[in-house]
């Protein structure tokens, strides 16, 4: 074998198909276009996906959750890693150099997989619940905080004067009236008449 014999095997490449270069081909004439038509103009194709006007099938069909932009950011390690590293103090840049995590994660987390035989402080590493046990469990230490429950919200104070005993329904009734009845008769008052020296402008 050499260079200049060297060829793909057989039906592995295929012609270009050249269209409209005769009735001959299959493709002649309006080379595989049709008549006539949007799409047998140049320049006569629509956007990928579009149905003439109706709602295409890519906003019909209903859409469910999300791509966090930040899922490659973070690393889990397991205890089994912790166990095979030799460093005892263990931070991000140390996992980084061992290989436990990739270059790029900017933060980590230890969880419950395999198991912690020896001494580790951790350092800027988050930890689970049962990795925390394990690890203090071992002798090890870590700088991550417990996470607290939120504090319940509690009740909004009532003001003494809500909890007095409210005016009475035909209290409230008779003060509606008598001020619709205010309305009325301010509505029916006649209107005064202007002072003879303002009707016409300057007297």
């Amino acid at each position: 074998m050499e260079l200049n014999t060297l060829k793909p095997a057989p039906g592995s490449k295929h012609a270009r198909k050249r269209v409209a270069r005769g009735i001959g081909s299959g493709t002649g004439k309006t080379g595989g276009r049709g008549h006539k038509g949007q799409r047998a103009r140049s320049g006569g194709f629509h956007k990928i996906g579009f149905e003439g006007g109706q709602m295409p099938l890519q906003r019909r069909l209903p859409k469910r959750g999300f791509k966090s932009l930040t899922r490659e950011d973070g690393a889990e390690v397991r205890l089994s890693d912790l166990d095979r590293m030799k460093a005892e103090k263990i931070d991000l840049a140390a996992l980084k150099e061992a290989g436990v995590v990739p270059e790029w994660t900017l933060r980590a987390k230890v969880i419950v997989s395999g198991k912690l035989t020896r001494k580790v402080a951790l350092t800027g590493v988050a930890v689970s619940k049962g990795a925390r046990a394990a690890i203090e469990a071992a002798g090890g230490s870590t700088d991550a905080p417990i996470p607290q429950p939120k504090p319940k919200p509690q009740p909004k104070a009532i003001p003494p004067q809500a909890l007095a005993d409210p005016k009475p329904a035909k209290e409230k009734k008779e003060a509606k009236e008598q001020s619709g009845e205010a309305k009325e008769a301010k509505a029916k008052r006649p209107a005064q008449p202007a002072p003879e020296g303002k009707k016409g402008g300057k007297a």
